[in-house]
């Protein structure tokens, strides 16, 4: 398992240029680690954080709590993530963090993470472009989940987490872990579970992908991105390998 430093540094260089002060500074930052059963949470709704979460293995989801008890997964992330970084700058977490499946996660203190921003300004750069992009998945969710049928809004979901896997080195070729069971699938997109069955049968039968038991394995990548109307460019990936 990667250092909570090496997460940082691997997923920001993904976009930004790093020089050895920046590398240097990032392995300074003091941290803690903590182990996530699944669907445990990191940070509750309504916490006021002292440390941002780093994801270091797993997947752990952002998510609200609606009024009946169920859950809207906001967004899914993955090693190098830092899903809380915004509460630096907000007094109270208006989402919830927890894990999918088993996580590992390190917490650093703001306090640190705001010192390295005046140190180093192009580290400090590299962690708000990194914020932009999340902000720019937070988006194009909300395209996907209002504006596309669900067999397409599945389809692009799925080509999303295989890509964002893939651009980040946890995944193999035409493989990615994706913890998430079909209720929570329906949490994500928004839909019930039976319209989650259909559109699940309606995909399988392009033979594109399959999904089971916490595994989404990609057949067709260009028919799978056509039928999911993706288009990878929000996410700025530089080093993505080979689909």
């Amino acid at each position: 398992m990667a250092t909570v430093h090496d997460a940082i540094i691997n997923k920001l260089q993904d976009h930004s240029e790093f020089d050895d002060a920046d590398r240097t500074a990032i392995r300074a930052l003091p941290h803690w680690e903590r182990t996530l059963a699944p669907n445990e949470d990191v940070v509750r709704q309504g916490d006021k954080p002292k440390a941002a979460v780093v994801v270091i293995a797993g997947v752990v989801a952002r998510y609200h709590t609606l009024r009946s008890g169920r859950r809207q997964y906001l967004s899914l992330h993955i090693a190098g993530d830092m899903p809380d970084a915004q509460a630096m700058f907000l007094e109270t977490m208006d989402h919830a963090v927890c894990a999918l499946g088993q996580a590992a996660v390190s917490l650093i203190p703001h306090d640190s993470l705001l010192a390295l921003f005046k140190a180093q300004p192009n580290a400090g750069a590299a962690i708000w472009r990194e914020t932009l992009i999340d902000a720019a998945i937070f988006r194009e969710a909300i395209t996907n989940n209002s504006a596309r049928p669900l067999p397409t809004r599945m389809a692009h979901f799925f080509c999303e987490q295989y890509y964002r896997a893939r651009a980040g080195g946890h995944a193999q070729p035409g493989a990615c872990r994706l913890p998430l069971t079909q209720v929570q699938l329906g949490e994500v997109l928004g839909a019930s579970l039976p319209s989650i069955n259909r559109a699940l049968r309606a995909l399988r039968r392009t033979r594109t992908m399959t999904f089971e038991g916490g595994e989404l394995r990609i057949n067709d990548w260009a028919r799978m991105a056509e039928v999911g109307d993706f288009n990878a460019g929000y996410l700025r990936a530089r080093k993505v390998r080979r689909l």
